[in-house]
């Protein structure tokens, strides 16, 4: 199969083919570039070795500096290289091709927009964190960083528009009820997949050696715990607000790079802080959140309390949900 092209310039050729495609209508263009990108997707979902599945904002770049430094101490790699699908495996065949995802438009080209089966026979490590934390990252990240083509393509807000933060956050089409609805439709989906590993963003947090060496094992190169801790330690968090602003990985383009080096909300490393949410809203708006919390599967264990009690329930142990078939 050939070499599938960089993400990047692929978004670049499929906008430009959207256009001359569909010149004179804009939901016609904006189909046929999710489209494209879905079949972009496909390509490469086919030969991976793992998938990696998240929701925006949910700790997927941190997760990817950490394998990116794994395997490169493992497969002796260089450093300044991050993790983009096969361009490691392609320096060493050892190294797994691994196929990051959010799920988007790859709907988009399969048609499956509820059941999973196109990810069948493939290992799925389902990164999550807790909503009402994803929803403001991912404020924060539409604000200050997303493209105004991209807010277009992916059904947020118009580029300008003013819209607070709280408005943001509860409004159904972009907000922690668009969160709880994915989380729920996996929760509700887990049985079609063979391998999926459940790993949470908090639990990273509380012990990311153990978290790591759990999606290790889990995707075939189990590591040894040396390796283990140096790929933990060049991803803290002071590591990676460096590597950020010296934009340290040269093939990382915009995805670890701030989208204005004066603002510290326009950071891809923002704050990392478990229950942040609630440094933004006052305790009735924390209740609504909470409240509206309440439809999420319990399977994922967050719940009004779960912002104070990081590294606790699923996913921090080794019979924790997903070893196979959960």
């Amino acid at each position: 199969m050939a070499t599938p092209t960089p993400v990047a310039d692929f978004a670049r050729l499929a906008w430009h083919a959207a256009r001359a495609l569909c010149p004179g209508s804009p939901e016609r263009r904006r189909a046929a570039e999710r489209w494209l990108r879905g079949w972009e997707e496909n390509r490469r979902l086919q030969p991976a070795d793992w998938v990696l599945m998240s929701w925006g904002k949910s700790g997927r770049t941190w997760l990817r500096v950490m394998l990116s430094r794994f395997y490169q101490l493992r497969f002796g790699l260089p450093e300044s290289e991050l993790l983009d699908f096969d361009n490691l495996h392609r320096r060493n065949p050892a190294a797994p091709r691994v196929f990051f995802t959010h799920n988007n438009y790859l709907r988009d080209y399969t048609g499956n927009w509820q059941s999973k089966a196109h990810f069948a026979g493939k290992p799925v490590v389902l990164l999550v964190r807790d909503p009402r934390d994803v929803a403001v990252s991912q404020y924060f990240q539409w604000r200050f960083r997303m493209q105004p083509r991209k807010k277009l393509l992916n059904g947020y807000p118009p580029h300008g528009t003013a819209i607070e933060l709280f408005d943001f956050v509860t409004d159904t089409e972009v907000g922690l009820p668009r969160v709880i609805d994915y989380f729920n439709d996996w929760a509700a989906s887990r049985d079609e997949l063979s391998a999926l590993l459940l790993v949470r963003y908090e639990d990273m947090r509380a012990d990311p050696a153990r978290e790591l060496g759990r999606i290790l094992d889990f995707t075939g190169t189990p590591g040894a715990p040396e390796q283990i801790a140096a790929a933990v330690e060049f991803a803290a968090y002071d590591n990676m607000k460096k590597l950020e602003t010296e934009g340290f990985f040269r093939n990382a383009g915009a995805r670890v790079k701030a989208g204005d080096a004066d603002n510290p909300q326009s950071f891809k490393v923002r704050r990392a802080k478990v229950g942040g949410y609630r440094d933004y809203f006052d305790d009735a708006q924390c209740a609504l959140l909470d409240a509206m919390l309440a439809r999420l599967d319990p399977l994922f264990g967050y719940g009004p309390d779960s912002g104070d009690n990081s590294g606790l329930g699923i996913g921090s142990g080794s019979s924790a949900a997903g070893s196979s078939g959960t």
